[in-house]
């Protein structure tokens, strides 16, 4: 290597709850409908039934992830307006909702928005290792309660909600559930029915299908009103010219999500998962937020004392090691993370806590690189901070 050379090593992404890359096999599915097969799927000409064709195949795909009927899946253009969707589409003015303080953002700023229309919202605050109390729920309800909108995993966190006890409690009540399943597609097994949810949205991105596709169960009979007016795309629900390679790239991404819950994929994750949060607990004032509660196999979050947060992430980056200090689409706030203040961290432990989210390709030799590259980062900023 010449004299001034920098000696080049592969970065370590460990960010997969912001995004992830997509799949070779997705990218080659997607391929013929940027250019061959690039008919408007409402079109009844050739073009436009070989489009309609793929749609069908896709919904499919993504209502066998979902464990419904081909006809209760819509698509969308992600998560953020798939949960925007079932929020404005069943809440009216004097109705009540309930959901919780860990939601991502794409259900609470709609939620703050229905409440200066007139809406009563009731936000449910987690215990302190991160899952809602589904008592806490059904002491919330009220006879106006419209829709409970609780997630199923939390970006930031991983912490596995209890959903599924929230739904039958929905039910008794006779309200209405929806599920942001976003960290949950491709992590945990979905099944709208053992859920019993009546809404749940994903976003592709999550699980290594393209940016700017989701979808979202829609349960029959439930009166959820269009978010987005015009055509008649999307059994009414959903109107615009449906985006045939990225919903192409979902439905693959989809399949292989589904293969990889039963392939060993999952056990994986949480052997390699275990092995990183024990080397990280090995370093002094390190410690496990939502530790003891049930979380999904590739997430951690850890708290580093007496070290800032941004600083550490900025020093993991330049090492060749990529994190996140927790909801990517708030990165840029200064404020400690909404999630973790509700789980009862003070300003400093928030601001001191780390999320690792590992892909489904994540290695031993990445964990073991990982590991060496936080312990000297760790120690370094703590030699720099003020005495």
């Amino acid at each position: 290597m010449a004299m001034g050379e920098t000696k080049l090593t592969a970065h370590i992404y460990m960010d997969a709850n912001a995004t992830t890359p997509l799949a070779p096999e997705v990218f080659q599915a997607m391929r013929p409908y940027w250019i061959d097969q690039f008919g408007n799927p409402s079109s009844i000409h050739m073009q436009g039934q070989q489009a309609h064709s793929a749609i069908d195949q896709a919904r499919e795909s993504v209502a066998a992830l979902f464990a419904c009927g081909e006809a209760d899946v819509i698509f969308t253009g992600g998560g953020t307006e798939g949960d925007n969707s079932a929020i404005f589409g069943m809440m009216r003015t004097g109705d009540h909702l309930i959901t919780t303080s860990i939601e991502h953002r794409a259900v609470l700023q709609p939620a703050e928005r229905l409440a200066a229309r007139g809406v009563d919202v009731t936000y449910i605050d987690p215990q302190p290792k991160g899952a809602i109390s589904a008592e806490a729920v059904r002491a919330a309800i009220t006879p106006r309660t419209r829709l409970i909108s609780v997630m199923l995993a939390n970006n930031e966190t991983g912490v596995l909600q209890p959903v599924e006890e929230i739904g039958r409690i929905a039910a008794e009540a006779g309200a209405y559930f929806h599920t942001d399943a976003v960290q949950g597609a491709g992590k945990v097994h979905l099944d709208v029915n053992r859920i019993g949810c009546h809404l749940l949205t994903v976003s592709g991105h999550k699980f290594h299908g393209p940016k700017g596709a989701g979808a979202m169960y829609v349960r029959p009979g439930t009166p959820i009103e269009p978010f987005i007016l015009g055509g008649s795309h999307e059994r009414r629900l959903r109107a615009g010219t449906v985006n045939v390679p990225a919903v192409v790239g979902l439905a693959k991404a989809a399949e292989l999500a589904l293969a990889s819950l039963t392939d060993g994929t999952e056990q994986r994750l949480v052997r390699l998962r275990n092995r990183l949060e024990s080397g990280l607990l090995a370093i002094d004032g390190a410690a496990v937020n939502g530790a003891g509660a049930p979380r999904t196999a590739n997430t951690t979050n850890i708290r580093f004392d007496e070290v800032d947060g941004g600083a550490l992430m900025i020093a993991l980056d330049l090492k060749g090691l990529a994190v996140s200090g927790g909801s990517a689409c708030h990165s840029g706030a200064v404020e400690p993370s909404h999630v973790l203040s509700a789980m009862g961290l003070d300003k400093h432990a928030a601001n001191s806590s780390i999320r690792f989210s590992l892909l489904r390709t994540a290695t031993d030799e990445d964990v073991d690189r990982a590991l060496d590259i936080i312990s000297e980062a760790v120690k370094k900023l703590r030699s720099l901070a003020p005495a």
